[in-house]
């Protein structure tokens, strides 16, 4: 297996368009509604899939109906499920993603068995036959957010597997206080922009880079800045990749596919222009289509967008 995706699984009902909510009590209307499967680790697991990379899944779903049908779209794309737990005491984590007609999206979020998520729920046979370790949905896991999470890194980095790490907004406001002891332990780094001034303190992308460096010796750092493109930084290049222009229908999980396509193009062993240019690309698959993972074509088509 070359990627194991560690995280977050969750059902994402969204609707569309809806550009404010009703008063209390009043009753809207709005014009489609979707279910689809969701959650930062799907959806990289997916999209990696998708790009002709052999991926695992790793996470915590409930036994009802939600539950089924994550794991049923994972096997539906070849993705491994042998990592997944399924638990009879927890629900299905769920999001209500409210998209407005500009694509913009407002999220209520119940955290059900992603919160129940920790370290002995975690294969380690499957783990070790993976080239790389993607956690994908840190801070949003507090069964396992923290030391559990920086021992896993640890363990993992000690067996020689390249680790990565992704992170949702902290609703908790810790930030940093949560995350700082997995940073030692991490390889490839990539938080959205307004996530990593939240951790640092600091707002430049170069800034932020060199203090991630400095303080936890990380390799290879990537800031997603949404439709400013990306910035991707080594010990020996740093490359500042355009967002593509596409038709954005929803951007629900372009980050995740972004992470998808740098872990892919990693992989393939592509330098890090090339690397970053197909994470932006399916990143910009991602956002065509409503639902976090309907946009994310083949490798040969991804490759399309950046070509354009």
């Amino acid at each position: 297996m070359d990627v194991l995706s560690l995280g977050i699984y969750v059902v994402d009902v969204l609707g569309r368009p809806i550009d404010q909510f009703p008063e209390k009590g009043k009753l809207a209307l709005f014009d489609e509604l979707e279910i689809h499967a969701g959650g930062c680790a799907n959806n990289v697991a997916v999209a990696l899939a998708r790009l002709g990379i052999s991926a695992g899944a790793m996470g915590k779903v409930g036994k009802d109906a939600f539950g089924d049908l994550i794991l049923q779209g994972l096997a539906d794309d070849s993705v491994n499920t042998v990592g997944m737990r399924q638990d009879t005491n927890a629900r299905t984590s769920f999001t209500f993603v409210a998209v407005a007609s500009d694509g913009e999206r407002t999220f209520y979020h119940y955290i059900g068995a992603n919160g129940e998520l920790c370290e002995a729920d975690l294969d380690w046979d499957l783990i070790k036959s993976a080239k790389i370790l993607h956690i994908a949905g840190a801070l949003v896991m507090p069964s396992f957010d923290g030391a559990p999470m920086a021992n896993v890194l640890q363990k993992a980095k000690a067996l020689d597997i390249t680790t990565s790490l992704d992170t949702a907004y902290d609703a908790t406001g810790k930030w940093m206080e949560t995350l700082e002891p997995c940073l030692p332990h991490i390889d490839i780094f990539m938080p959205s922009i307004v996530e990593a001034e939240h951790l640092t303190g600091l707002s430049e992308y170069r800034e932020i880079t060199q203090f991630l460096r400095d303080n936890y010796g990380i390799h290879t750092i990537v800031i997603k800045m949404g439709e400013n493109g990306s910035y991707a930084s080594t010990l020996e290049a740093e490359y500042l990749a355009p967002a593509y222009p596409v038709n954005v229908v929803d951007a629900t999980g372009a980050g995740d596919a972004y992470a998808a396509g740098f872990l892919a193009g990693t992989l393939m062993n592509w330098d890090l222009k090339a690397t970053a240019e197909l994470a932006s690309a399916t990143g910009a698959a991602c956002v065509t289509a409503i639902g976090t993972t309907a946009g994310i074509q083949n490798l040969q088509e991804t490759l399309k967008i950046s070509n354009q």
